[in-house]
């Protein structure tokens, strides 16, 4: 498969896990989903950033998608805390230890989605040479056709 293509799939593999995550009243089932696809997150994480590092694309996407793969190990961590039910019995003014876990879990999903697509994106248009093609102000250019 295409670096491009495993980048882009990050996305929505991340986004498909939100969905599971967010059903309400989930059986287990969709919880060992969710497991299944975190660990598959921080194996295309991983995947990519390699992938990444092995190019000559600007330093900058290489270090966004490095830090891309250091939240998927994190929310992974913060992840067996959950499921485990780290605490769930110490409370501080009504707030959880794990209420706090969970909250973090959720900020650092969202940092997930939001890394991996702007390395998606910048890889993509590197790749494309579509930095060194300006358009005039106001134009919107019909997307190329992709020669594969």
């Amino acid at each position: 498969m295409k670096l491009w293509m495993t980048l882009y799939a990050m996305i929505w593999i991340v986004f498909i896990d939100f969905l599971l995550a967010m059903t309400p009243g989930a059986s287990m089932v969709l919880i060992y989903l969710h497991i299944a696809l975190g660990i598959a997150i921080i194996g295309l994480a991983w995947y990519n950033f390699n992938g990444v590092r092995g190019t000559k694309v600007p330093g900058r996407v290489k270090r966004i998608s490095k830090v891309t793969l250091n939240l998927s190990i994190y929310i992974g961590i913060l992840g067996l805390l959950l499921y485990f039910g780290t605490g769930a019995a110490w409370q501080i003014s009504g707030i959880t230890l794990r209420g706090l876990i969970l909250f973090f879990h959720v900020v650092i999903g969202f940092g997930i989605i939001t890394q991996a697509a702007a390395v998606a994106i910048a890889y993509d248009m590197w790749e494309d040479k579509e930095f060194e093609k300006e358009t005039a102000p106001g134009e919107v250019p019909e997307m190329p056709v992709q020669k594969y």
